[in-house]
């Protein structure tokens, strides 16, 4: 049996950022947070289709929720519970931690756990930071989280980017000096740099078969398991468009959403996936 086939056997993790389309960082300069109450919320049916789609393929996940969707969409939060999915934080209205003092940071994050913890019912031990905005400047997040009482973080991308990312971070999973582990989106060595492969817009971009075949790279050098992550609004071809943007962030945003859901399904087919919490042994208590 060959090193690919072998990988069919491994399990990794499947995580969605449950967040709408007007709430990414793309357009955070053309759409106020005070505007959101005016706008019809699709995430809701986005995050239903998702669940129906990974019922049909066996698969569990991880949804990395905001407070502000719970709040807005608790249907959506008893659904991902009751069907044996994993609950975890996004924070509460998608601000980039990069963005807000300590004492923001602290209240975004403990509001946001508050908010899952009791439309859910049960603890919520995980974090990922919107638009990874965990980097060199702000380490002390990783204080807040362990003194909040998260086991678990999935905040940092080691490659160069120019929203974020460390390229010189640790590439997978290890305990923080902070007390809590921290779960790094995967990537592989290539001209001695990090190229990213954890999903989102690199898995819109790129054809499926070279997505896989960089997968395949990744499982083939490494022990460790690997997370792909994306978005509901990214299944979302009829989602209205945002034409105030600049044309970067509506290329990043719009580029191959018709095919994005053909691509998961393939995904889907060809890894075996469960939710963060299972595949790297993270224990509640």
């Amino acid at each position: 049996m060959n090193a690919i086939n072998k990988n069919k056997n491994r399990i990794h993790a499947m995580t969605v950022d449950v967040e709408d389309y007007f709430h990414v960082s793309a357009f955070d300069s053309v759409i106020k947070t005070t505007d959101w109450e005016h706008i019809t919320p699709r995430v809701g049916d986005n995050t239903h289709r998702l669940i129906d789609l990974f019922n049909e393929h066996d698969v569990k996940a991880t949804f990395f929720t905001l407070g502000w969707v719970a709040k807005h969409c608790p249907d959506v939060i008893k659904r991902i519970v009751d069907e044996g999915h994993e609950l975890a934080s996004h924070g509460t209205n998608h601000r980039r931690n990069t963005s807000m003092s300590r004492d923001q940071v602290y209240k975004d994050i403990k509001e946001s756990k508050d908010i899952l913890e009791q439309i859910s019912g049960q603890g919520i031990i995980g974090y990922r930071a919107p638009s990874f905005s965990i980097d060199k400047s702000n380490e002390y997040v990783f204080e807040i989280l362990t003194e909040l009482g998260f086991k678990y973080s999935s905040s940092t991308y080691p490659i160069e980017h120019d929203l974020y990312g460390v390229p010189d971070w640790p590439r997978f999973k290890h305990m923080r000096q902070e007390g809590i582990i921290e779960i790094p989106i995967p990537t592989i060595e290539k001209n001695a740099k990090n190229k990213g492969i954890g999903g989102g817009g690199y898995f819109r971009l790129y054809p499926y078969w070279l997505s896989k075949r960089r997968i395949d790279k990744y499982l083939i050098d490494n022990t460790q398991p690997y997370n792909f992550y994306f978005h509901p609004w990214e299944i979302d071809v009829d989602q209205p468009r945002v034409s105030d943007a600049s044309f970067k962030s509506k290329l990043r945003h719009y580029i191959n959403l018709n095919v994005m859901e053909k691509k998961l399904v393939m995904l889907m087919q060809d890894f075996n996936w469960s939710s963060m919490r299972d595949v790297y042994g993270i224990k509640m208590e």
